[in-house]
């Protein structure tokens, strides 16, 4: 089993930042990563971290999202100049592979809201 623990959301103004940690205890973990799910809309991407340390982004303002993560599978989101249509649930994502299976677990969603 894999646990995930998220912090660092918040309430922020327009121009602001934040950034997100989340924890994950487990083994088997190949690829770590965050999703948002504004509300009214569906869950996306917006980056993960694969097993070779390379950061993949979703679509994105890459310009404006920094994903990062340590050896001990610690995920961050680094946000800046954040913008209202940012607001979301922001959800740590981690896969597994064992026996050539993959699984996904996830976090429990963390609020980030942006005031205008």
């Amino acid at each position: 089993q894999v646990q995930l623990v998220e912090s660092g959301g918040g309430l922020v103004q327009s121009g602001g930042s934040l950034r997100l940690s989340c924890t994950a205890s487990g083994d088997d973990i190949i690829t770590m990563g965050w999703y948002r799910h504004p509300a009214g809309s569906q869950r996306e991407l917006v980056g993960f971290i694969g097993a070779d340390g390379t950061p993949n982004y979703g679509d994105i303002q890459r310009d404006r999202f920094t994903i990062s993560r340590d050896a001990k599978n610690t995920v961050s989101l680094q946000m800046i100049n954040l913008r209202p249509e940012d607001t979301a649930v922001y959800y740590c994502n981690a896969r597994t592979l064992r026996k050539n299976q993959w699984r996904s677990y996830w976090g429990q969603g963390t609020q980030v809201t942006v005031s205008a």
